[in-house]
């Protein structure tokens, strides 16, 4: 089977109380170890035998830093739609591209080929992990996120996805609606229609369900891939996600009781 292309999105800027801490402007940039934190991310797909070109888009002080046969960079725009669109663009696909944050330094290719190897079972146009609580608390457990209670279980969502570009171009404007809702689950929701905000009130509504709106939504297959690989919904939003990363990355393997992230569901950053 021919290469996957894929596409790191690394122009998410800090937030405030990481900015405090870090000094960096961009989240791509904080360093981890002696490495900025997006250079893990792009190691993981490239040591992939299921990845071919990575692209990653980002502040472009990263094309002095990463290395020219890990990646291309591409300088990064306004908005997390228009980073994807620069990157799809600069690769030209017309096969499946997996897009990935640049803030999931724990990611491992292992993470990233088992998904890839359970996308071949369904078809579909754009994969989205989803995360059990069970797999998330047991390879993290003092790490605390947002879950989703659905009637096959509950589950917090991953920042890896697989899709068909034409998705993004002829869906543009329903995305970056999407986006700008991605840590408002009611938000989210509200899109999808009335029907589901009362279903995920009372822990009714199930993966079918919403994996059909979309299809509506968007005119397009969507499929939920739950997935066993916890690290790739752990992202970098605040000072403690950052000490939990630097601690794993450094070997460290005994999480503090006082290491404790409330990170909104799996988010892909711009």
């Amino acid at each position: 089977m021919p290469k996957l292309d894929a596409v790191v999105l690394a122009g998410g800027k800090v937030s405030e109380v990481l900015a405090q801490v870090t000094g960096e402007e961009y989240e791509a940039l904080i360093p981890i170890g002696s490495r900025p934190m997006v250079e893990y991310v792009v190691q993981a797909l490239k040591e992939s035998e299921n990845i071919g070109r990575i692209v990653v888009v980002g502040p472009p002080e990263l094309s002095e830093i990463l290395p020219e046969d890990l990646c291309q960079v591409v300088e990064s725009g306004p908005s997390l739609v228009d980073n994807l669109l620069r990157g799809l663009e600069v690769l030209g696909s017309e096969r499946e591209v997996l897009v990935a944050s640049g803030d999931i330094p724990l990611l491992t290719t292992q993470a990233v080929d088992d998904f890839l190897a359970q996308t071949r079972a369904v078809e579909a146009d754009i994969y989205y992990p989803i995360i059990s609580r069970e797999s998330n608390e047991a390879r993290f457990p003092h790490v605390r996120r947002t879950y989703v209670r659905l009637r096959e279980g509950v589950f917090t969502g991953g920042n890896l996805v697989l899709l068909d570009p034409e998705c993004v171009y002829k869906c543009r404007q329903t995305i970056e609606q999407a986006v700008a809702m991605r840590k408002k689950p009611w938000q989210l929701a509200r899109l999808l229609g009335f029907r589901f905000i009362l279903k995920l009130l009372f822990n009714r509504l199930n993966l079918k369900e919403i994996e059909e709106r979309v299809q509506l939504i968007l005119g397009f297959v969507g499929k939920g891939i739950i997935s066993y690989s916890p690290e790739i919904g752990i992202d970098v939003d605040k000072p403690s996600d950052l000490e939990l990363v630097r601690a794993k990355l450094a070997g460290d393997f005994q999480i503090k009781e006082n290491v404790k992230t409330e990170s909104a569901p799996g988010t892909i950053d711009a």
